[in-house]
C-alpha cells in the first residue's frame, strides 16, 4: 500500500508489535521507524510524554499550541489513561504499556504501538505500528497522513532526544 513504510527495514516490518494483538486482519498497516542517537532510557520519557501533546505538525493538530519542548515530570503510563492530547482534548486511551518498552493506544478506531529497540551504541530503534480495520481505501487516505504526520513525529522526538542528550553531555 502507498505511504505504508517510512524508515523501517523488512525484519522491523515481519516483527510482531502489540498493536497487532488488538486488530485480526486489519485493512491498514503502516510501520514508521527512526535511529535515535540515545540509550532507550533518554527516549522512553519523550515517548511517555505524548500524552500531554501530539508532537507532530503543532499548526495542524495541536491548533498552533506547541509541544513541550522540555521533559514534564509524568508518571508512568498505565491502561485506561488518555493516549495523548491536542487541540486541547484527550484522545484515545492507553490499551496496553510496558514501560521502557513500549506504549500502545487505540484512537479514532486505529491501534498504534511505540515500540524501543536498543540498538548498538547506545542508539535506540523508535518503531511506530499503526493498524485499523476499515476498507481499503479509507485505509490508503489514513496511510498517507499517517505518514506525514507520525514522520514529523518520529524526528521530532529524534531531535528532542537527541539536542537534550547533547545539551546534558555539555554540562558535564
Amino acid at each position: 500500500m502507498i505511504g505504508d513504510r517510512w524508515g523501517v527495514s523488512e525484519s522491523e516490518v515481519v516483527h510482531s508489535y502489540p498493536c497487532d494483538d488488538f486488530v485480526t486482519s486489519p485493512a491498514l498497516q503502516a510501520w514508521r521507524g527512526v535511529g535515535v542517537e540515545a540509550p532507550v532510557e533518554a527516549v522512553w520519557p519523550w515517548v511517555a510524554q505524548v500524552r500531554i501533546a501530539p508532537y507532530a505538525y503543532d499548526w495542524i493538530d495541536n491548533l498552533g499550541r506547541r509541544s513541550p519542548r522540555e521533559l514534564v515530570s509524568l508518571p508512568e503510563p498505565r491502561v485506561g489513561e488518555r493516549f495523548t492530547t491536542a487541540a486541547g482534548r484527550e484522545w484515545g486511551r492507553i490499551v496496553s504499556v510496558d514501560p521502557g518498552n513500549q506504549l500502545t493506544g487505540r484512537m479514532m478506531g486505529a491501534f498504534m504501538s511505540y515500540v524501543l529497540v536498543p540498538h548498538d551504541h547506545d542508539t535506540t530503534r523508535l518503531l511506530l505500528k499503526v493498524v485499523m480495520q476499515t476498507n481499503r481505501w479509507v485505509a490508503l487516505g489514513l496511510s498517507v497522513g499517517d505518514l506525514i504526520m507520525a514522520r514529523r513525529q518520529l524526528l521530532n522526538f529524534k531531535q528532542l532526544v537527541e539536542s537534550h542528550r547533547h545539551q546534558n553531555t555539555n554540562r558535564l
